[in-house]
């Protein structure tokens, strides 16, 4: 858990500095080895991310492992896989962000089968999107097809930028709780983003803080059973203010994890952020009955 202060407030919190430190404070945060290292990372994962982005245009083949595959096995086998997600292989789906594609998680999806998560597979949704509860919808179209050809009742989704968003909407506001045993959001302005300001397209306009569908996410949510990870970080260009990458609902069952000095297209492929979403899928870090915050490096 992250330290307190001597006022009883954790450190590193988003809260509002006092007037006459917080540009001061700015400065030097802005001038820290972690901040400019974080910086030149995510310009050169930008060109890599742009001469990789047409491999990543066509969504991939998922090929089922039939030697995973619960339906075929016996009940006690079964409760193995229910108890157990690293044993049972639940599917993880992962969802990218705007104008994007399969590509940002082509460090994330080689790390999780390499410990040990059978079914990883991606999804890449219309970039002709106007709408976020309609995201919402084809996601929860392409779960159930997952999970028939898969034999599970329930996924895994990790979501980045706008791909959290849309997978919260749908666990959130269209019963998709049901399908999702947890969800990570990874760099997703749950609050909205200042910059959804300066494009007025219909989807980017639903980003803006305090629109229909930030409200929507906001209300009452009492019977939704999947827990949230929203891992965001301090140096992200994308989800400003940075305090929007969290999750707050007084209903869901939220972990915020800060990561520190890692822009907004690493984010995906920081090891960091593998560690916390592969040790979150296999159970080993789970989501209190109430809002939790950490940092890690």
């Amino acid at each position: 858990m992250r330290a307190s202060d001597a006022r009883g407030l954790p450190t590193g919190c988003h809260g509002e500095p006092p007037a006459e430190t917080s540009l001061r404070g700015g400065l030097r945060g802005l001038c820290r080895a972690s901040t400019v290292t974080g910086g030149l990372t995510e310009l050169a994962w930008v060109g890599a991310h742009v001469l990789m982005y047409p491999f990543g245009t066509r969504t991939a083949t998922l090929r089922p492992d039939a030697r995973n595959r619960p339906g075929e096995q016996p009940a006690a086998v079964r409760a193995l896989f229910a108890a157990d997600p690293l044993a049972a292989r639940i599917p993880v789906l992962l969802v990218h962000g705007l104008v994007d594609n399969r590509s940002v998680f082509s460090v994330m999806s080689r790390s999780l089968r390499r410990r040990g998560f059978a079914h990883v597979c991606t999804w890449n949704y219309s970039p002709l999107l106007t709408d976020v509860a309609q995201g919402a919808a084809d996601l929860g179209a392409h779960i159930e097809r997952l999970c028939e050809q898969t034999g599970h009742d329930q996924v895994h989704v990790v979501g980045h930028s706008l791909g959290g968003l849309i997978s919260r909407f749908y666990v959130q506001r269209q019963g998709g709780d049901h399908r999702v045993a947890s969800l990570i959001t990874v760099g997703t302005p749950h609050h909205g983003s200042v910059w959804a300001h300066a494009v007025p397209t219909p989807l980017i306009r639903q980003l803006r803080p305090g629109s229909p569908v930030i409200r929507e996410l906001e209300e009452p949510a009492p019977d939704s059973r999947t827990p949230v990870t929203a891992i965001y970080s301090d140096l992200d260009q994308m989800v400003v203010p940075t305090s929007s990458g969290r999750c707050d609902h007084s209903d869901l069952r939220a972990r915020n994890v800060l990561v520190r000095g890692v822009g907004h297209l690493s984010l995906p492929r920081h090891r960091g952020v593998v560690d916390e979403v592969a040790a979150t899928l296999a159970g080993i870090r789970r989501p209190a009955r109430t809002s939790e915050d950490v940092a890690v490096a």
